[in-house]
């Protein structure tokens, strides 16, 4: 048995939608972050080196190059793609500029929409309007906001920026416009418990949340947690918490809830710890284990 036997997954959700597997193509549109360029701080969130996630990063391509590039390693997988802005904040520049790179990526006939990375304090009406004006076209469009923990002395200790007040007002405005919202959580952070991911799950379910992405915290080089790290300081989950972790905040989510991802890996050299996290498959297995034996999606609700 597989993750789609247990969970509604991205891939499922897809197939629905379209008829057939959609592949998301991850592109870098060069804009930065204001946690990084000084409008809200320097050196950003203390896990981040969006190198060890993004393929395009640095890659000085146009948006096309990099769509015919992904279509090209892809293609014996779908037909059809989304252009995934990733990389930093992706609704963070002028909209005129937001719009031209928005528009580029989906001039093909097989790209049927976009999902957007962004913060929830870089969420201008004008932008999300623009997103909904996509969605109004018959585009798929998902915004995918970084949360990573409701509890805002976690967000202060990881340097986030924001506080929860901004995930709920940046919510509220997008799902006003019919928008599609996909939130970011990662199970690990210092000073955090089980308990405390359900908490943050519950609060996010309450505010209204479409879709859900699961990350471990892993170390990578370039992040001040490294530091940490590597002074002893700071423990990444192992597997095990993980899986146990995951599996929890899965059966306390109800099946309408689509689940982009529940794991994420990293290459070394970036990756630093978890070991684990360096592979694709061994946090994926854990967590289906996991499911097998204690239930899957919205089995803590029934």
């Amino acid at each position: 048995m597989g993750l789609d036997d247990f969970v509604t997954t991205f891939s499922t959700y897809c197939k629905q939608q379209f008829g057939e597997r959609v592949q998301k193509l991850t592109l870098d549109a060069s804009f930065t972050c204001p946690n990084r360029d000084g409008t809200l701080g320097t050196g950003g969130c203390t896990f981040c080196n969006v190198t060890s996630f993004s393929y395009a990063l640095d890659s000085g391509q146009s948006i096309a190059t990099q769509l015919t590039e992904g279509k090209q390693r892809l293609r014996a997988k779908a037909s059809k793609f989304l252009a995934y802005f990733q990389a930093y904040t992706s609704t963070y520049e002028e909209y005129a500029i937001l719009q031209q790179r928005y528009d580029e990526a989906l001039n093909s006939a097989d790209l049927v929409g976009l999902c957007v990375g962004s913060r929830p304090d870089c969420l201008p009406d004008n932008v999300l309007d623009l997103l909904a004006t996509y969605q109004q076209q018959g585009r798929e469009v998902w915004l995918e906001l970084g949360l990573q923990s409701a509890h805002d002395t976690t967000l202060k200790r990881i340097n986030r920026g924001h506080d929860f007040a901004a995930y709920v007002d940046a919510v509220t405005r997008a799902r006003q416009r019919g928008l599609k919202v996909c939130t970011h959580l990662i199970l690990g952070l210092p000073g955090e418990n089980i308990a405390m991911h359900l908490e943050t799950l519950q609060k996010v379910l309450a505010e209204g949340v479409d879709g859900l992405k699961l990350h471990p915290l892993h170390i990578v080089d370039g992040s001040i947690m490294a530091r940490a790290w590597q002074a002893g300081r700071l423990l990444p989950p192992t597997i095990e918490q993980y899986a146990a972790s995951a599996g929890e905040l899965i059966r306390h989510t109800p099946k309408n809830v689509v689940f982009h991802r529940v794991t994420a890996y990293a290459k070394p050299p970036d990756l630093l710890a978890p070991q684990w996290c360096s592979s694709r498959w061994k946090g994926l297995i854990a967590i289906v284990d996991n499911l097998a034996n204690f239930g899957g999606q919205g089995a803590a609700l029934s």
